[in-house]
């Protein structure tokens, strides 16, 4: 096939069929290459009294890795122990489910003193913006 027959495009809003397409095809690859299907989503929930959503960790497993993708806590409930709680939490998760290390990234100005002090090691940088600001990853064995 001739690489002329096709056409690229870059968009900021690939659509719900484009996501899914390309989402099922590596998935199918993986599974195919490594023998074993796990992947699976995990979310720590934090909910207010009325049991709305208000914070939270949402990530997933795959292949023996937990891979922590968002974690958000309002202002008012940081500092709490909250947060490490649900780190806890998602890390047990991992562990039940076949995990052996976790990975995750933040920037330098969100959280990598909070990973630090609960077990995380740093493994690599990127420089980010704005200017002076970086992508941090952090590693965990489970």
């Amino acid at each position: 096939m001739s690489d002329l027959a096709y056409e690229l495009t870059v968009t900021d809003a690939p659509d719900a069929q484009a996501r899914a397409t390309i989402s099922e095809g590596l998935a199918a690859y993986n599974d195919e290459s490594a023998g074993l299907s796990d992947r699976r989503d995990l979310g720590v929930l934090v909910k207010d009294a009325s049991g709305a959503v208000i914070g939270g960790i949402i990530g997933r497993t795959s292949l023996g890795l937990l891979f922590i993708d968002l974690v958000y806590l309002p202002a008012a409930l940081r500092r709490h122990g909250l947060g490490g709680r649900m780190l806890k939490l998602a890390e047990d998760e991992g562990r039940g489910r076949g995990c052996v290390s976790a990975m995750l990234y933040t920037i330098s100005f969100q959280a990598p003193d909070f990973y630090a002090r609960h077990g995380w090691r740093e493994f690599g940088r990127v420089p980010c913006k704005p200017d002076g600001a970086a992508r941090i990853f952090f590693t965990r064995t489970l």
